[in-house]
């Protein structure tokens, strides 16, 4: 959540993880989320930004039910949610298998869902989840949608990280960020 993004939205400050999709019919959907929604908080928590939202949920068990701090439309709401668990096929990371001698991507992605892609107008892709370390230093941010990497369309995150352990020196990430198709240099090392 951009600062320029927290005023388009009437917060005060840029906290909190920005909804750009719910899967029909997830936990998320059946709480009442909805797309544009800014998750302020899990449980009380803090969600200062959006890195922080899995890592809360990650935390408790699926079965849990939890309680949302949710702004929406210029007000806080409070929601309630029942956590679920991922399907093994919905979620890989691609961090793990991404280090190489060179140095590593540093992101945890997953497979676009059928909204999604629709959204993106794109066959493949993978939503970032997570960012750490090149990745991070290069600018990608969780919800970029990588599309490429090297002008090699990504439709998998083992097909992604192939072309990690296949490349030296630096990589360009083509990257979906709101609406906008941008190249991203990653020097991996």
């Amino acid at each position: 959540m951009s600062q320029d993004l927290a005023d388009s939205f009437g917060l005060k400050k840029a906290q909190g993880a920005l909804v750009s999709a719910i899967e029909p019919k997830s936990p998320a959907d059946k709480a009442g989320i909805k797309p544009g929604d800014v998750i302020l908080a899990v449980d009380g928590r803090a969600v200062e930004n959006s890195i922080d939202l899995p890592r809360i949920i990650g935390e408790s068990r699926p079965g849990t039910a939890v309680n949302l701090k949710v702004w929406r439309q210029g007000e806080t709401r409070e929601l309630r949610a029942s956590l679920g668990e991922i399907p093994p096929e919905k979620i890989a990371r691609a961090d793990d298998g991404a280090r190489t001698g060179s140095g590593k991507l540093g992101v945890a992605v997953r497979p676009l869902t059928e909204e999604e892609r629709k959204q993106v107008a794109a066959e493949g892709g993978l939503l970032v989840e997570e960012v750490e370390g090149a990745a991070a230093r290069a600018g990608v941010q969780p919800g970029d949608v990588i599309l490429a990497l090297n002008n090699q369309p990504v439709k998998s995150a083992d097909q992604l990280r192939r072309l990690v352990d296949r490349s030296r020196g630096t990589v360009a990430l083509l990257i979906q960020r709101e609406g906008s198709t941008i190249y991203v240099p990653i020097r991996l090392g």
